[in-house]
């Protein structure tokens, strides 16, 4: 399940940080072709042939619902969502998503036509987490499972790691040197994937690191393919922060996506509609956390109960169905 630490009080320091002099985000040799999914001069992400990429999608939990999946894939682009963002485990704190399941999954995506955002969750809360693994160890099965993600180019993204750093300020500070050495790394294995990369503080970024080292990692990449993913739970509960994050990155030029956000959670309560009306705003994707089998408290996260589609929750019809909502097309 998703677990989110972090100290509403110190959200405010996301808007006290100095705006730096951004570099330009990393583009690819004007020489070489793209391929797939990619993110443009303008750092917006679109598809191979230069359309807007605006995703609307949720989250599966598949690692640990894996006979779910194939209903699950196919009753969330019932609803409308164009992106889902699947939970795979490397094997170092869960039982490891094989590249038999991963081929699977690819050829699902596609025969539905969504975008798949694949993710490591056994990164999640690294430094914070004891049983947490490392970026390194992320790229280890990644690597492992690439044959199976070749010529998938196209509506698949890898999301190297899920949050792969909690609170730990000692450990935050080699969210930087981690990610673009993971990034170099992938991309010298061979992968020409969209990467997205998540913030550390359990993804909400409220030290401000992601925000103020992404033009680094953007630039570490060769094929200046990279996304940075924020995570909005209660470190976002006023629309003033909302919109400072992402206007931040958008104003740099530089490609977010928010890749988690929920209507509550344990440490606020995060304002998903301003979430979600700016993300339309400024044609930001959002990927909500999660279409069904939450526990350990937070099961007001399920988006459908039991997996039923049948059954929407409140937070189900809320992203489904209201204002900005994923069926409604904003």
């Amino acid at each position: 399940m998703h677990r989110s630490r972090s100290p509403v009080a110190l959200a405010a320091l996301a808007l006290t940080l100095p705006l730096l002099v951004h570099a330009a985000p990393a583009t690819a040799d004007p020489g070489s072709a793209r391929v797939g999914l990619h993110v443009d001069a303008q750092g917006r992400t679109v598809h191979a042939d230069g359309t807007d990429l605006v995703m609307r999608g949720v989250s599966h939990p598949h690692a640990w619902y894996i006979d779910r999946t194939p209903t699950a894939l196919a009753d969330i682009a019932g609803l409308g969502a164009d992106t889902v963002r699947l939970v795979l485990a490397s094997g170092d704190r869960w039982e490891r998503t094989d590249e038999g399941q991963v081929a699977d999954l690819v050829a699902r995506c596609a025969d539905l036509d969504l975008v798949c955002m694949l993710e490591v969750h056994d990164t999640t809360g690294y430094g914070e987490d004891p049983e947490a693994a490392t970026l390194d160890q992320a790229v280890d099965y990644w690597i492992g499972v690439h044959s199976a993600l070749q010529g998938a180019e196209d509506h698949i993204i890898v999301n190297i790691g899920n949050e792969p750093y909690g609170n730990d300020e000692a450990t935050n500070q080699g969210w930087a040197d981690d990610t673009s050495a993971a990034v170099m790394r992938l991309r010298a294995a061979g992968f020409d994937h969209m990467l997205v990369v998540d913030a550390p503080n359990w993804g909400q970024d409220w030290q401000g690191i992601m925000r103020a080292s992404a033009p680094e990692v953007a630039a570490a990449d060769p094929h200046g393919n990279t996304v940075f993913s924020i995570h909005m739970y209660g470190v976002y509960a006023q629309e003033s922060t909302v919109v400072s994050y992402l206007e931040h990155f958008t104003d740099a030029g530089l490609p977010l996506v928010i890749g988690e956000f929920g209507h509550l959670h344990s440490d606020g309560d995060p304002d998903e509609d301003a979430v979600m009306a700016h993300a339309d705003r400024l044609g930001l994707g959002y990927i909500g956390w999660s279409w069904s089998g939450n526990s350990g408290g937070v099961e007001y996260l399920d988006m459908v109960e039991e997996f039923d589609v049948d059954r929407l929750t409140p937070w189900g019809e809320r992203i489904f169905h209201g204002p900005h909502g994923i069926a409604t097309g904003g």
